[in-house]
């Protein structure tokens, strides 16, 4: 498949008033036409703020990129000017927030909301032709069309996220980026919203950036699973390499023995000990080591490079023996 997006060695800080929070910390990602990528990991990361990276709209004056490059179709999104980057967002990288509920304008309509995508990308369209394309988008994401013109108020939370959904995608753009869009919806919800990616995927065949907490929906959605720990990619492969549980990165067999097993009387779940370092004080060497059952001395003063087998990619010294691979 065509390469569509690569990121390389990517730095991204926040400057506050109280220190520097190291957030990305040379991240390397690539995804293809077509592909699916998971991108998984605990809440502080640095999941979302990889994924603002490339559409650049990290907040003013705080958020900075200081180090990398993220290369979109072959043109460096950095290098940029404001009119390249509007041009390019939502109508060929598009992004689902993660709350529904704060990423609506309550004060209009969700048609009024979409319509608005087509005014910027689609100048040549009439009027007619958009309300047309509103309506046809709608239909795609399960909601009625005579429902436009009502306000998000008016929705549940599951049908925001589709409103949402249907904002990303109403431009049928090359790269979806999914912040989280199941986490703050019911079981029933989640699955229908999933369905629907699936759907829309194989339809329109997007590129998918899934950045999620859910193990079980990546190993139902995405062809490739980047695991991301304290701003660094630790492990990466397809879904196969990371789920056979075979090999995988500490941090990596400590989400999985955190999801509960229905062929297991086990009373409790076994957590990762300890917490996410502090981004604004790293320790040296791998910044997994303080948590981890395998440490040993060398962890705690070199941090380790990306070690290969095949498709599968492991920042561990414990596959050293695979070889050095392109870092990840």
């Amino acid at each position: 498949m065509k390469e569509l997006l690569n990121i390389k060695n990517l730095y991204v800080q926040y400057n506050t008033d109280e220190a520097v929070v190291h957030a990305v910390n040379g991240v390397d990602l690539i995804v293809h036409r077509g592909e699916a990528m998971g991108l998984v990991g605990e809440t502080g990361a640095g999941k979302t703020t990889t994924a603002l990276g490339i559409l650049n709209i990290l907040p003013e004056q705080v958020g900075e990129i200081t180090e990398g490059d993220i290369v979109y179709d072959g043109k460096n999104v950095l290098n940029m000017s404001k009119k390249e980057l509007q041009a390019m967002r939502g109508k060929q990288v598009s992004m689902i927030f993660q709350d529904p509920m704060t990423s609506l304008n309550p004060i209009i309509t969700v048609g009024n909301q979409i319509d608005e995508m087509l005014l910027l990308h689609f100048k040549e369209l009439t009027k007619e032709q958009r309300a047309q394309k509103v309506d046809d988008i709608l239909k795609l994401v399960g909601i009625p069309a005579e429902r436009k013109h009502e306000y998000p108020f008016q929705f549940s939370g599951g049908m925001k996220q589709r409103i949402g959904i249907a904002i990303a995608l109403v431009c049928q753009p090359d790269l979806l980026i999914a912040d989280e869009p199941t986490t703050a919806l019911d079981v029933t919800i989640q699955a229908q919203i999933l369905q629907l990616m699936k759907q829309l995927k194989r339809e329109l065949g997007t590129a998918l950036i899934m950045i999620t907490h859910d193990l079980g929906i990546v190993a139902e959605l995405c062809d490739n699973v980047s695991v991301m720990y304290a701003g660094e990619i630790v492990e990466t492969g397809t879904v196969e390499d990371i789920y056979q549980r075979i090999e995988n990165h500490p941090y990596t067999t400590g989400l999985f023995n955190c999801i509960p097993k229905l062929d297991s009387n086990e009373k409790r779940l076994t957590p990762i000990a300890g917490y996410m370092v502090d981004p604004t004080d790293l320790p040296k060497g791998c910044k997994f080591h303080d948590r981890c059952p395998y440490v040993t001395d060398r962890c705690g003063r070199e941090n380790p490079k990306a070690y290969q087998n095949g498709t599968h990619k492991i920042k561990c010294f414990r596959y050293e023996s695979w070889g050095e691979g392109d870092s990840i």
